[in-house]
């Protein structure tokens, strides 16, 4: 077994593939009721989700100054380290590797077995059972090469587009337009808000950042990255905004608000029972490319941190033949299992997960807007392919929608939270640990 640097093999298509699998997943079929809800009107309505888009474009800008400038394997672990030091660099990767990637893994695991277990129910935890048995088929899948890991996410992200087209299809084709409600007898739920909005439209968002795992496996990564991220980022708009245009046509805003499964409704309108089950199949593949891109992109952190922390210093090997950190994604997947094991023993553990992620991955997130600030200073002299558009403006907005978004997700969620932030801190024992032992052989190599 030899073991050796990450390689460039990885192509713009890849990488493509691998970051609008991650961010469309099952998302789109969760949230657009609960936007409607917040918007008040069609116009609001799209209007949010191009928002949305915009301002992940603005991320996306900051990443791309980043992942050009310092081409990692660590990503956003790599640029904390260099801009605030080891200790904030460390708390982040280990977050990642057991609270933020792990945790969004097992969330979508559950909505994954959840949906699988109305196909065929395996007993009383079925929904965790089938989470815990993808969890193992996919770290294990990625495990045999890192050309198995991309195939299927190529395999994944067609038959997702073909099935979104198809949805986009029948649902102009297929149905009736529904006919507008008059002012005044609208039946939505809530009243307007455009901030609750919002939160759920960028948490279907959310994902994009992980390109930045990415730049040192990708080929010619000072223009390939901004291709990478510029090019996913106008294709899940665009997919969203029709996807979203295609809800209001067919059921309206009112039946949009009132829909607890928007897609199979629509489905159902347009195809009946046939159709309901179709997108029972298309969320199931959706959950697996957004798992199995997450995987392949958080492992790719722990190797990292195994590079630079000596107690944990057997994720950080990297074996040539299979072009894969396999310590690191063994660990990852046997993190994952044991959060679907807690999870199970709540009352929903997909939304479990969802508290247990959002305030940790919003604080880091805007560590990583301001290392943008941070490395211009710093690293003045250093070479920048790509340099942010109206520096300061542009991150600065980003890291105000990051403030925000750490706000919301601390006063909207519950003590999944509170247990996400108490595994946070669990990581600081580790760090002292760590700079005890770095000490020690210091001084054992100075005598």
């Amino acid at each position: 077994m030899s073991y050796a640097e990450p390689q460039r093999t990885l192509t713009v298509t890849d990488g493509i593939a691998i970051i609008v699998g991650i961010v469309v997943g099952v998302g789109i079929f969760k949230t657009p009721s609960l936007v409607a809800s917040s918007a008040g009107s069609e116009g609001m309505l799209l209007l949010v989700w191009l928002l949305g888009g915009a301002i992940s474009l603005l991320g996306a800008l900051c990443y791309a100054e980043l992942a050009t400038s310092y081409p990692h394997a660590g990503g956003d672990y790599h640029y904390l380290t260099r801009a605030f030091g080891d200790a904030p660099g460390f708390l982040f990767a280990w977050a990642r590797m057991t609270v933020i990637q792990t945790g969004s893994i097992a969330m979508v695991a559950f909505l994954l077995g959840d949906y699988a277990s109305e196909i065929y129910r395996l007993g009383e935890f079925s929904s965790s059972y089938y989470a815990a048995g993808i969890i193992v088929l996919l770290t294990a899948l990625n495990v045999i090469g890192i050309r198995q890991g991309t195939l299927t996410q190529r395999v994944l992200f067609c038959a997702i587009l073909l099935g979104l087209m198809f949805v986009a299809v029948a649902g102009y084709g297929l149905t009736p337009p529904h006919p507008d409600v008059p002012a005044g007898q609208s039946s939505l739920h809530e009243a307007p808000s455009l901030g609750r909005a919002m939160i759920f439209v960028l948490l279907t968002y959310g994902g994009w950042n992980e390109a930045g795992y990415l730049s040192a496996e990708v080929r010619d990564p000072g223009r390939s990255m901004i291709r990478i991220l510029l090019v996913s980022i106008g294709v899940i708009t665009a997919i969203y905004l029709v996807i979203n245009a295609v809800f209001v046509n067919s059921l309206g805003m009112a039946g949009m608000s009132s829909s607890q499964a928007i897609a199979a409704d629509l489905m159902d309108k347009a195809l009946g029972a046939g159709g309901a089950r179709f997108i029972s199949g298309l969320v199931i593949l959706t959950a697996l490319s957004t798992m199995n891109a997450a995987i392949i992109t958080g492992a790719r952190t722990n190797f990292a941190l195994g590079r630079n922390f000596s107690p944990l210093r057997f994720m950080g090997r990297w074996e040539r033949l299979r072009g894969t950190p396999v310590n690191a994604l063994l660990l990852q997947g046997a993190v994952a299992l044991l959060l679907v094991a807690i999870g199970t023993g709540s009352r929903n553990g997909f939304a479990m997960m969802v508290e247990y992620t959002a305030p940790v991955f919003w604080f880091f997130l805007l560590l990583v807007g301001i290392s943008v600030f941070v490395l211009r200073r710093r690293d003045a002299h250093r070479e920048r392919p790509f340099r942010v558009p109206l520096y300061p403006l542009t991150p600065l907005v980003f890291c105000a929608v990051c403030i925000y978004m750490l706000h919301s997700s601390l006063v909207y969620t519950g003590r999944g939270s509170l247990l996400g932030v108490a595994v946070l801190l669990t990581g600081i024992p580790l760090l002292l640990l760590g700079k005890t032992g770095c000490k020690n052989r210091s001084k054992e190599k100075k005598s």
